[in-house]
Formats: structure tokens, sequence, C-alpha cells
């Protein structure tokens, strides 16, 4: 082991992916959990807890640790429990990390800071920030803030951007549309043709390293997807191939899911699945080299596989 990074958020979905990046490169990963702390880990409460001795001879700190969003949110202040733990948390561990001596600041925030829809362009990272809700709010004022924090300490600052990601032991939307298609549901989608920027697990930890590591991804901001935007449709179609079930598509005119979902109370959910948002990333292959090791393609393949191997428990989830 040669450099050691510590990562907030490291039993998370990303986290696990980031720590077996880290890794394979032969670097040292040091996760700050909450449960359960093994050889590479230190466990806290919260990031209420986080200190520099926590981060002590860490050349960089990645920060996956946040207050996701959920539908739903039961929350009496959404904004204030998201600004709690996705801005004040953010901003102690990038102090904590500072005082420690660590370098650099890997952000990973999320393209609700910029936008939830295109606006008939993929999205760059120098457009104007439009979050759509509170968790893009909050995204949105700690990337803002931990930019002013490293102008005036020194620590480089590198923002991450994902849309979507999806891959083995993904939850929520993702996993319910692998449910509906190996279930044969029929599913209303056959005409949404709006495109949808991903990113597989794997090329967002890919991507996360290097935005830990290379000279050049200081104080940079970054859209990393795997570079490919099928539309609604056309990913249901891969992930029944995948899933051995070929998925059941009504074509029913984007028009009329628009009136359902005002009927419905679900104007928001439909404008979702019906709009599109596509996401340049190509200011991290220009800077960095950087390239997502795995196709879209072999993305849907793995995370299918693993839907398949596990699918009794998965449904359960």
């Amino acid at each position: 082991m040669s450099e050691r990074i510590g990562i907030t958020g490291a039993n998370g979905f990303v986290g696990r992916a980031v720590t077996r990046a880290l890794l394979d490169g032969g670097r040292e990963p040091l996760g700050i959990v909450r449960q359960s702390a093994g050889p590479h880990s230190v466990r806290i409460n919260s990031l209420d807890a986080i200190t520099p001795a926590v981060f002590e001879g860490c050349a960089s700190v990645i920060h996956l640790a946040a207050r996701v969003h959920v539908m739903n949110d039961a929350a009496a202040d959404p904004l204030a429990a998201f600004r709690a733990v996705n801005v004040d948390g953010a901003l102690k561990t990038a102090d904590a990390a500072h005082s420690a001596g660590a370098t650099r600041f890997v952000f990973v925030s999320s393209i609700k800071a910029l936008a939830e829809l295109d606006d008939g362009r993929p999205l760059t990272e120098t457009d104007e920030r439009r979050p759509p809700d509170p968790y893009g709010v909050s995204k949105a004022e700690a990337e803002v803030m931990l930019q002013e924090f490293g102008a005036r300490t020194g620590l480089e600052i590198v923002i991450v951007r994902p849309p979507l990601v999806y891959g083995p032991e993904v939850r929520a939307n993702f996993l319910a549309l692998m449910r509906a298609i190996a279930k044969g549901i029929p599913l209303p989608i056959g005409a949404v043709t709006a495109q949808r920027s991903l990113v597989y697990v794997d090329n967002l930890a890919s991507a996360i390293v290097e935005c830990a590591t290379h000279p050049r991804a200081a104080n940079q901001l970054f859209h990393v997807t795997d570079g490919e935007d099928p539309g609604v449709a056309e990913l249901a179609r891969r992930l029944g191939h995948h899933l051995n079930r070929p998925a059941r598509l009504v074509p029913v005119p984007v028009g009329i899911l628009k009136a359902a979902g005002r009927l419905t109370g679900k104007t928001a959910q439909i404008e979702r699945l019906t709009g599109s948002l596509c996401v340049d990333s190509s200011h991290i292959r220009d800077v960095l080299g950087w390239r997502p090791p795995f196709s879209l393609d072999a993305g849907l393949a793995a995370t299918a596989a693993w839907f398949l191997r596990n699918r009794e428990r998965s449904e359960k989830g």
C-alpha cells in the first residue's frame, strides 16, 4: 500500500465500489463508517463526531456520506434536514481533513445540484445551477461553500456530479424496473424516447479515484457518465435482454401519460419519466484522460446478473 485515502460513507453502494477500486490500485482506503468497522475502517456515530484525528495520514478524502433523496420525505423541514447533513456535514468533514493535513477533498455531489432535466442539450459543468428540490438545493449549496472553503484554505476541492448510478445491489427505481421486467408486467413506456444519462457504479468509482489522485483534477468540477444516453424504452429493452425476459412495453403516447399524471397528482414523476436528462461528461475525459472502464451494456449485464442470482432476496429488499 502506498497512499492512504479516507472515504466517508464507505459502507454505501458507491463507497464499497470506491474501496474496491482503491485496493485494486494498490492504495490504502480508510473507511469512515457508522457500523461494523473492519480492517480498513474507523467507526463514528455521525459526521458531527468527525475530528482531524480520524483522517490522520490521509493524503486526500473522498466524501460520500450524505442524506440521500427519498420519495415522500417525512421530515418536518426537508431542506433543513438535508442542509444539516449535506452542507454542514460536508464542511465539517472538509475542515477536519484540512486540519489533518490532507491536500485534496473529493465531494461526490449529484446532477440534481444542477437540474433534473436538460434544456434540449446535454448539461455541462458551466451551466447555471437550478436544483429542482431540497436535496438538489443542499448539494448545490455544499458545492459553492466547499469551493469557497478551498479558496480560503488552499485545500484542493474536486466536485463529482453523477446522474443515476446503477450496478449490482442497486435499489430504488432501477431495481423496481428490473422487478417489473422480470415479472413480465406491461410497462406503458414503449413510446417514451427521452434519453437518460447513467453511470455504472464501477465506472463512477474509477472516476472518483482519478479525482482523488490525478494532479490535474485539483479544483475541478466533473460530470461522470457511461458516455452513452439510452432512451427510456431502449433501456428497458436492453435490461430485458440481459434478464432473459423481453420487456413488455406498451406504446402509450406521452401526451396521455402526462394527462394521467395530472389526474393522479403524479405530474412530477411523469415529467421525470418522459423528460430528457442528458449529461455532457467530456470535461473529465479531456482534462484527466479518463475513460469509463465498462460500457453501458457491460454495466447492465452485470446488474442483471446480480439481480438474477439474488432474485428472491432483491425482490424483498
